[in-house]
């Protein structure tokens, strides 16, 4: 008997893999965004979150046919799409069979400025009185305003100083976009020799030695937290090989920080000319400016300020780029704020190498904080030497401290590097508030680890604080009172960490959400907390969680015995 080989069928799909394209979404979406077909430059993967942003904001969520008509318009796989809408909290993903999301969304900030000021109650009141069907009440995080705790965010408009009366009257009156801000224009800031030290340095009238120089005896450092010397930065990134970029990183996300804020709300042309003096410097392709989505009023104000810019001939069209963050904290970090610019999840990158040797889209990428742009045309035209001779203690410069918490005066406070917390407090900040006991102070934000009041001498200012486990970051100054308890502050701070890791390496996942479980216990295991804190340390890729145990390992340090009046007991 012969045996016949059979050739087997092939069996074809009458339809694509997965969900299929709905053409309506794809008309809609044409409507929104443009024609792609017309204008391929549309496409691009840097625009992913921008188109986000404008789908968001034209019907209060994402649709998940959206996504699937995003990504064959940017010609993208669904999963890039769907990963980044999903990592992003200001993105509303709604899945097929979900309901959509409530018309109006209350978000309470449960900082721990915001936490100190009751914003948990006023929590708890919101959601008691609202049909949740129609309103939904969040809880968010620091949204830049601790000044003016507890801060709740209706739509797009902020309510300082919050009330449950306050609240439901913006709810009632259906006002939700960003409040007007006053803030100086392009004519009364060149009146006072705004954009003189740029139109110079163009014109050849100041060299790029001759600003460094300024900034080197100035001795002007990083403002964003980690203080790296800013002509160090300015001129490795000159050195590097073009094409260059520049980055200006208004993320501050830090719990407690709201100085940049300050600054771009009432001078954002000074701002806009530092950063152009930056881009000026390492001959940059493209200046961009990574705005948090928490500031929708300032993303208004930055529009018409680059307009009035491009219109007076000193920027090109185009040549200052404005991007919206979408709710990330992890993007004020530097290479995780360049991935995003790129239209990706907010995850940092492994170093080397750096992003000033290779940053957004792989060229060497210059990125400065908002502050310290801001003083580089206010060193030239008042001299540096006036700047570097403030300072008590030996210390130079002054510092922006933004201050929260049980003072009476909080907000930014211009002050001297090296002033001490009592001097800060009795000088600028009016004193405690009434009732209130100095018991400890976060120096640095959430990050930068908490001081008890017996150390409140200490002068403030970078490599002051590290020999007593702390470090002054952006200067984000938190004043706890004897009033507050303690384990309730360091659960705040790490549920915060908890919530914001970007979940890319095990030791910060993992470990925040453990020392959080740990520190809620009655009773504190320090052998054990010492050790996961030493893992997250020495093993986590980026600075936040590297520093998340920073608050754990203060109370342990510092705290044992104010712990233990609060009923919590540590052993070891």
């Amino acid at each position: 008997m012969s045996v016949q080989s059979v050739t087997p069928r092939r069996r074809f799909r009458g339809t694509p893999r997965g969900r299929e394209l709905d053409p309506a979404a794809l008309d809609r979406l044409r409507q929104w965004l443009g024609d792609e077909r017309e204008a391929p430059e549309r496409r691009r993967r840097d625009l992913l979150i921008e188109h986000l942003h404008v789908i968001q904001d034209a019907q209060g969520h994402l649709a998940l046919a959206d996504l699937r008509a995003l990504a064959a318009y940017m010609n993208l796989p669904m999963a890039a799409v769907y990963e980044t809408a999903t990592f992003y909290a200001h993105f509303d993903v709604v899945h097929d069979d979900q309901a959509l999301p409530a018309a109006i969304t209350v978000r309470v900030c449960d900082s721990l400025p915001c936490q100190l000021a009751g914003a948990a109650a006023l929590r708890a009141v919101l959601e008691d009185g609202n049909d949740p069907a129609v309103v939904r009440v969040l809880r968010a995080p620091c949204m830049g305003r601790c000044d003016m705790a507890p801060v709740v965010e209706v739509g797009h408009r902020h309510v300082n100083h919050a009330t449950h009366e306050a609240v439901e009257a913006v709810i009632d009156t259906g006002h939700f976009h960003p409040e007007a801000i006053l803030w100086q224009r392009l004519d009364a800031y060149r009146a006072g020799g705004g954009y003189r030290l740029l139109v110079d340095c163009r014109d050849g009238r100041v060299t790029a030695e001759a600003l460094l120089a300024t900034l080197e005896r100035a001795n002007l450092r990083g403002l964003g937290g980690a203080g790296f010397p800013t002509f160090k930065k300015w001129r490795s990134v000159r050195d590097e090989p073009g094409p260059r970029y520049c980055a200006i990183n208004a993320d501050e996300g830090e719990p407690g920080t709201f100085k940049d804020r300050h600054y771009l709300e009432r001078e954002p042309h000074r701002v806009l000319e530092g950063a152009l003096l930056g881009a000026w410097m390492v001959n940059a392709e493209a200046l961009y400016f990574y705005l948090r989505d928490e500031y929708p009023g300032l993303h208004r104000v930055l529009g018409e300020a680059i307009a009035e810019l491009e219109a007076a001939g000193l920027a090109e069209p185009g040549f200052i780029v404005l991007r919206r963050g979408a709710g990330a904290y992890i993007c004020g970090e530097e290479s995780a704020m360049i991935e995003s610019l790129e239209g990706k999840p907010g995850k940092p990158r492994h170093r080397p190498p750096l992003v000033a040797q290779r940053g957004l889209f792989g060229r060497p990428t210059l990125v400065n904080n908002v502050e310290t742009v801001y003083w580089i045309p206010r060193l030239w035209q008042e001299g540096a030497e006036a700047f570097a001779g403030e300072g008590r203690r030996s210390r130079q410069g002054l510092r922006s401290f933004s201050v929260s918490g049980r003072v009476n005066r909080p907000g930014v406070h211009l002050a001297p590097a090296g002033i001490t917390l009592n001097e800060l407090v009795a000088e600028y900040c009016g004193g405690m508030a009434e009732g209130h006991r100095l018991a400890g102070y976060l120096p640095g934000g959430a990050s930068g680890g908490i001081l008890p009041a017996s150390k409140a001498d200490i002068p403030l200012d970078f490599d002051t604080l590290q020999e007593h486990g702390c470090f002054i970051g952006s200067a984000a100054i938190i004043v706890l009172s004897d009033h507050d308890d303690l384990r309730a502050v360091a659960a705040n701070l790490m549920a915060f960490f908890a919530d914001e890791s970007c979940g890319q390496c095990t030791p910060c996942r993992v470990g925040t959400e453990k020392l959080l479980t740990l520190i809620e216990r009655d009773t504190w295991q320090a052998a054990d907390l010492e050790r996961l804190s030493r893992v997250m340390m020495d093993a986590s890729i980026c600075g936040l969680g590297q520093a998340a145990p920073n608050p754990v390992l203060s109370l342990l340090r510092d705290f044992r015995d104010a712990l233990a009046d609060q009923n919590v007991i540590v052993k070891g």
